[in-house]
């Protein structure tokens, strides 16, 4: 059986920072299973410069051959950029040193899909009462891009795996609540002027800063008046403009700016009445101001990523499988958003559980301790064996 150290050094080899390809592991992983005896589906992403990018969904049937239910292990193949940090090795070579293994992706997440990989040919020689499923996701840096297409496309074929675990860092902890991720840009059209003649344009900038304004008192209020969840490290819902460019030149009247702005919501928080807030204040107060000074002027509202939160009850099925395996039981929910918010929303019971911890993602020289890795190996293990008529 191949080690998840020698698989994850060459997962750790392919560059799928999220801006680039991710076909190349996707069909080495495909490969790998293909010579396991397991048939790959993999699900091409598909634009008009063709197929750049793929999820990938394996099925290890339980004993009778069925593959309706089971469990699913899941994980995402992009990791982020590496410009500009002061990395100490090649980030894409895994390096071995002080009881760690040091490169982009090995915390999150291509160590715990190493450790899933690895585990391969046991869950072949296993007599599963019911199946195992893999599932490797493209783009989940960038909003969750791939696991929205492979969810959708596998009800499409009719597969409904009853539970999830995804294995994004907690430290091995079974995390059953995230917040929700909800990223948008404002863009405010002005018309441009001399600047000694500012009441023949419409000021961009003016107009987005009254936005900002508004957005830094609306994240105050959740900060002052909640709703509060006290498991969260943040017990409220967050929210501030990040980026904001606009304006060409000191003595011109700015007819364009944009506003990225961003809120995390808690699992119990509908982000639906907040979007609509937002939109009521653009819409139904700055763009008819706008519009008085010159018809022309206009604001859009675009949404560059959302991704709902997770809240699993604490008494589910998933929760209990999870702990029973050597998951560490904790009433602790994350800030930081996972594709689990996705697989939840579908009716797939869903929680977060993973080696490495999530302070080194995507820093210079992130790592996952060995012994994290081991924590992995000793879970997935008990998850077959939990499975195995035979055990």
């Amino acid at each position: 059986m191949t080690s998840s150290l020698d698989w994850i050094s060459r997962l750790v080899s392919f560059d799928t920072t999220s801006r680039n390809s991710n076909l190349e592991l996707i069909e080495w992983v495909a490969e790998g299973l293909r010579r396991a005896g397991v048939k790959p589906l993999v699900l091409p992403e598909e634009d008009a410069a063709g197929v750049r990018k793929a999820n990938l969904f394996a099925t290890i049937p339980a004993r009778d051959g069925s593959t309706e239910g089971g469990v699913v292990l899941s994980g995402h193949t992009d990791v982020v950029p590496v410009d500009g940090q002061d990395w100490h090795s090649d980030p894409f070579t895994a390096e071995q040193r002080d009881g760690r293994i040091y490169g982009r992706g090995t915390t999150d997440m291509k160590g715990f899909l190493g450790v899933v990989l690895s585990r391969l040919p046991r869950m072949l020689e296993a007599e599963l009462t019911e199946p195992m499923h893999l599932a490797l996701s493209y783009d989940e840096e960038v909003g969750l891009l791939g696991a929205q297409q492979m969810i959708g496309r596998l009800g499409e074929r009719g597969i409904r795996p009853w539970c999830c675990i995804v294995g994004e860092p907690t430290g091995m902890r079974v995390v059953r609540g995230h917040k929700s991720i909800n990223l948008f840009e404002a863009r405010f059209h002005g018309v441009a002027a001399h600047s000694s003649l500012t009441p023949n344009g419409v000021n961009a900038i003016h107009y987005a800063g009254r936005f900002t304004e508004f957005y830094r008192k609306l994240a105050t209020d959740w900060r002052e008046n909640g709703p509060f969840d006290d498991a969260y490290p943040v017990p409220f819902t967050t929210g501030g403009v990040n980026q904001i460019a606009g304006g060409i030149a000191n003595n011109t009247v700015p007819d364009a700016c944009t506003a990225e702005f961003e809120f995390r919501a808690l699992g119990t928080v509908d982000p639906g009445p907040v979007v609509e807030k937002i939109r009521g204040f653009l819409f139904d107060e700055l763009e008819p101001e706008m519009r008085a000074e010159n018809p022309a002027a206009r604001i859009e509202l675009a949404v560059k990523a959302q991704g709902p939160g997770l809240e699993t009850a604490a008494d589910a099925d998933v929760v209990r499988l999870a702990r029973d395996c050597g998951g560490l039981p904790s009433d602790e929910k994350v800030t930081y958003g996972t594709e689990a918010g996705l697989f939840h929303g579908a009716g797939i019971e869903t929680v977060v559980c993973g080696p490495g911890n999530i302070a080194v993602a995507h820093t210079a020289n992130e790592y996952v301790e060995l012994e994290q890795l081991q924590a992995c190996e000793a879970f997935v293990n008990a998850l077959i064996d939990r499975l195995d008529a035979a055990s």
